[in-house]
């Protein structure tokens, strides 16, 4: 074995230990953010599983005694089904809106088929680090007479730029040849746009419906400007008027803010597989 070939071995060595080390280093990292993040929730689930006095014997102890019943008292208390339900009707209305025509808008924009469609994404761009307008928007809804309205309310989640930039992202990634085949077929472009475009951006839509569903169910301050009536606040508004009346107790909180979480966990483990791939393909392909 030549010297040159020593130096060759030895060099590969030190660059699989550096790589072996860079490695560990990165899982450590990762794991000081997990329990950064894990240990409130766990927490939060300790203290909905205590009673109250048992909370203010030992707040951060582990529940002797665990129990469901807290999750019980504040489903009863907090008019949880018909706040829950409301904020099911925002989120499932305003987000099938905004991903179907997305959906639409976002193709002519990524294969550029009108003047100015840069232009456009380059606005969507910017809306991104721009502060929510609150006072043109306060002033538009209530000019349209649709303050403290369940239509109101929803109007306002029917532009998310966020949402719009990774749908246009996506579809560059798809060949230019299938627009020309539909084309030459005598396909129309509604009928392409839903029959073939979006099958093959499931991954994308998947990701946005995700986003913008949560941004709506997690929303506090828009219902408490748009909305006076009790009738129709969504579940944040309607757990500010739990916690007003029963903010000492602890437990009945932290279960509250549980149940808030559940319907959106389920949605995100349903649609998990799609999320990582739209939002990174179509910076890779594009």
């Amino acid at each position: 074995m030549t010297t040159t070939d020593v130096k060759q071995e030895l060099k590969v060595v030190g660059k699989s230990k550096s790589t072996k080390r860079l490695k560990i280093a990165s899982y450590v990292i990762l794991g000081l953010f997990a329990v950064v993040y894990i240990t409130p929730l766990l927490m939060l689930v300790n203290t909905s599983l205590k009673t109250l006095p048992e909370f203010f014997k030992d707040p951060i102890g582990v529940a002797p005694n665990p129990s469901v019943d807290n999750f019980t008292d504040a489903w009863e208390l907090a008019s949880f089904p018909r706040y829950m339900l409301n904020s099911a009707i925002y989120t499932a209305i305003a987000t099938t809106i905004f991903v179907v025509t997305s959906v639409f808008v976002a193709f002519p924009i990524a294969r550029g088929y009108f003047r100015g469609s840069g232009s456009l994404l380059t606005l969507y761009v910017v809306a991104l680090f721009l502060p929510p307008a609150l006072i043109p928007q306060f002033q538009l809804i209530l000019n349209l007479g649709l303050y403290n309205s369940r239509p109101g309310y929803i109007l306002l989640f029917l532009v998310n730029p966020i949402g719009m930039i990774i749908l246009v992202n996506y579809i560059k990634s798809i060949p230019r040849e299938l627009d020309e085949s539909a084309s030459v077929d005598g396909c129309g472009y509604i009928r392409f746009v839903w029959s073939i475009v979006l099958p093959l951006i499931r991954p994308a839509v998947a990701t946005v419906t995700v986003l913008h569903a949560i941004g709506i169910w997690n929303e506090l301050i828009l219902p408490t400007i748009y909305l006076t009536n009790d009738d129709f606040y969504p579940i944040t508004r309607g757990l500010i008027v739990f916690e007003g009346v029963y903010g000492s107790n602890w437990p009945a909180l932290a279960a509250a803010v549980l149940m808030l979480m559940i319907p959106m966990l389920i949605l995100f483990i349903f649609l998990q597989r799609f999320i990582i791939s739209g939002l990174t393909a179509g910076s890779v392909k594009g």
